[in-house]
């Protein structure tokens, strides 16, 4: 299924290009010049990634030298599309993640809408659907409210490929493509035409409908063509999986050959990982069991160094299958293994690419402050020297003056400055003190208008944890390794949590209490919530394992979540805490009760609004007080 990732146009390296370099020479160093470089950039995207990489990093040198806000989000920009179209995803993100705050900083609604769905398109090649949901809903809301076709468009496009990824809402994605397709056409922009065509056709194909399949794949191919940054491969690879369909092997190989030769001419490796898994399927079905097996490989080792989760689960499923046929168990049992396996596997490669995409963005932040302070040493190197130069100029009575001015001004300056840093740190600490204790925005009313009102929330998930037998194991410590132990849990809570966006709002004893969607309103908090609960509970698990290893005791976790009303409000005048209330808390701590340990219960009305994305087991029904009976179900991890 493909993505669509917008661009500011690119051009082949033509008289466009050429016009662009002729303009760069005379150019003066300004905001003409940046938007330029810009242009230079995405005009040698596909034909010269290494140039195009270089330009934008000079328009984003000169941005910053200049201040020129927009310059330096569109440079940043065009720095993530180059690793983005080399299918370096994890490089692409933390270029798009400052470019977002920077348009965000500025008001730039049609930028933030841009970056809002490309960063979707990340998460969503990383195998996050919850996280890439959340940025194009955003994305799209924003998108519609300034009346940009454009980026409507492509936002649902993107949201109809997460649809696609399950067959049973292939008839949601088809809605969204065929929303996309007509404004795509009113707009005249090829690259849409092409990837809502695309996509309609994969849905077609999926049916087992290849001639309507055909249509919409020739018709991606002809709008492809016709621009310049048009997925040419991708259509040619899809029309060799029609002909495979239609037993017509030689025409389907001759369509995959072409597919991949063309994405390696243009490095584009998901698409060759594609193409691979295309032509290995059509050797199969053929009967040549040997090419098959190459192809196969040679998929699987392109989609593992791109981390492409989807490409590399359907190589190991072909070599499973493959190596069966010939005969070669062991191989057969290995890559059997592999793709049974595949959910674990896939969860561990995600957090360590979240944890890459951290680092990244501390080395970013690192060598961005490493450039700041040349920057300063240099500057001050140059005063230095003027100053030097009017000593020499002038007088012997009026260097001295000046020196001695210099020398006060400057000791006078950093008593100000000094001073100041002082005031600064103060302040900050006063600030993550409030801070750990209520929310920003909380912390901000509070600052500004010495209240903060309560307010009702309509859609509001709650979770709560509560350990298994934790008075009996509790006996068994010190109240030192106790406190330690549970500290540990509940920092890793905090961590899991914030990663997914929730407020923790106490903890009470070993009872672990936190809400999404306040105090800033969300509409993606049911399913933040629930990938919370199983991340929290695959940290239990581990640590279970670890202890179980070592002999000792350990805890288990029940996890109750539930969806609805409730009032948050901050509560006590000495000490303030933030706190939420209303039946949606108390049916809450009822899924809770009633879980099971190392099992996310949750409540009917959170399972209807995450039902498309996680696969629930139901499990009947529980009484809440003022509610009657409620459905519960599990959550599958």
């Amino acid at each position: 299924m493909l993505l669509l990732v917008l661009s500011s146009g690119g051009f082949a390296l033509t008289e466009q290009s050429e016009s662009l370099l002729a303009i760069l020479k005379t150019a003066r160093e300004d905001t003409v010049k940046v938007n330029t470089l810009i242009a230079l950039s995405g005009s040698l995207i596909s034909s010269n990634p290494e140039y195009s990489l270089r330009y934008a990093n000079e328009a984003k040198a000169l941005a910053d030298k200049l201040g020129f806000k927009p310059g330096q989000a569109y440079a940043l920009k065009s720095i993530g599309r180059v690793y983005y179209f080399q299918g370096d995803y994890i490089g692409a993100l933390p270029y798009w993640q400052q470019s977002l705050n920077i348009f965000r900083s500025i008001g730039d609604k049609k930028g933030i809408a841009n970056m809002l769905s490309n960063l979707g398109v990340v998460n969503f090649n990383e195998g996050d659907d919850a996280k890439a949901i959340e940025y194009y809903l955003e994305a799209l809301g924003i998108s519609e409210e300034i009346g940009d076709k454009l980026r409507t468009a492509t936002v649902l496009v993107n949201i109809g490929a997460v649809y696609f990824n399950k067959k049973a809402t292939h008839e949601r994605a088809l809605q969204y493509y065929l929303k996309a397709l007509p404004l795509s056409e009113e707009l005249g922009n090829n690259e849409a035409i092409g990837t809502s065509a695309v996509n309609i056709g994969e849905i077609y194909l999926a049916r087992g409908d290849n001639k309507s399949a055909l249509v919409y794949f020739e018709r991606a191919l002809k709008a492809y063509n016709k621009s310049e940054n048009g997925n040419v491969p991708y259509a040619l690879y899809n029309i060799g999986r029609v002909y495979t369909q239609r037993k017509e092997f030689l025409k389907a190989i001759k369509y995959q050959q072409d597919a991949y030769n063309l994405a390696n001419k243009l490095n584009k490796k998901l698409e060759m990982s594609q193409a691979s898994l295309g032509l290995a399927e059509t050797y199969r079905q053929q009967g040549d069991n040997i090419a098959s097996i190459s192809t196969f490989i040679r998929a699987q080792n392109i989609a593992k160094e791109i981390g492409a989760s989807y490409e590399l689960k359907t190589a190991y499923e072909g070599l499973a299958e493959m190596y069966n046929k010939v005969s070669d168990y062991r191989n057969a049992y290995k890559y059997q293994t592999l793709f049974s396996t595949i959910k674990d596997t896939l969860y561990n490669a995600e957090m360590d690419k979240k944890n890459q995409v951290v680092t990244l963005n501390f080395d970013l932040q690192k060598k961005q402050g490493e450039v700041d302070l040349l920057t300063k040493d240099k500057a001050l190197q140059e005063l230095d020297l003027q100053r030097q130069k009017t000593i020499r100029n002038a007088t012997s009575i009026t260097g001295i003056l000046l020196l001695l001015l210099a020398l006060g001004l400057y000791k006078n300056y950093r008593y100000v400055r000094k001073t100041k840093k002082i005031i600064e740190n103060e302040k900050e600490r006063s600030e993550k003190l409030l801070l750990n204790i209520l929310p920003f925005e909380i912390a901000e009313e509070l600052k500004e208008k010495g209240s903060a009102t309560p307010k009702q929330y309509d859609l509001v998930s709650v979770l709560f944890t509560d350990f298994k037998g934790f008075t009996s194991i509790a006996e068994k410590h010190s109240p030192e390794q106790l406190v330690e132990e549970l500290n540990q849990c509940f920092l890793e809570f905090d961590l899991i949590i914030d990663k997914y966006n929730l407020e923790k709002i106490k903890t009470i004893g070993d009872s672990y209490m936190c809400a999404g969607g306040i105090p800033v309103v969300n509409s993606s908090n049911p399913i933040d919530a629930v990938m919370a609960g199983i991340e929290i509970q695959a940290y239990m698990e581990r640590i279970k394992a670890e202890r179980i290893a070592k002999g000792l005791d350990y805890w288990e976790l029940r996890i109750g979540i539930n969806t609805g009303k409730i009032i948050a409000g901050v509560v006590g005048k000495n000490k303030f805490a933030y706190d939420i209330w209303g039946d949606a808390v108390n049916v809450a701590s009822r899924m809770e009760s009633s879980g099971a340990p190392g099992k996310v219960n949750i409540s009917g009305s959170t399972y209807e609004l995450v039902k498309d994305l996680f696969t629930c087991e139901y499990r009947g029904k529980v009484k809440a007080k003022n509610k009657g009976e409620i459905d519960m179900y599990f959550v599958e991890a």
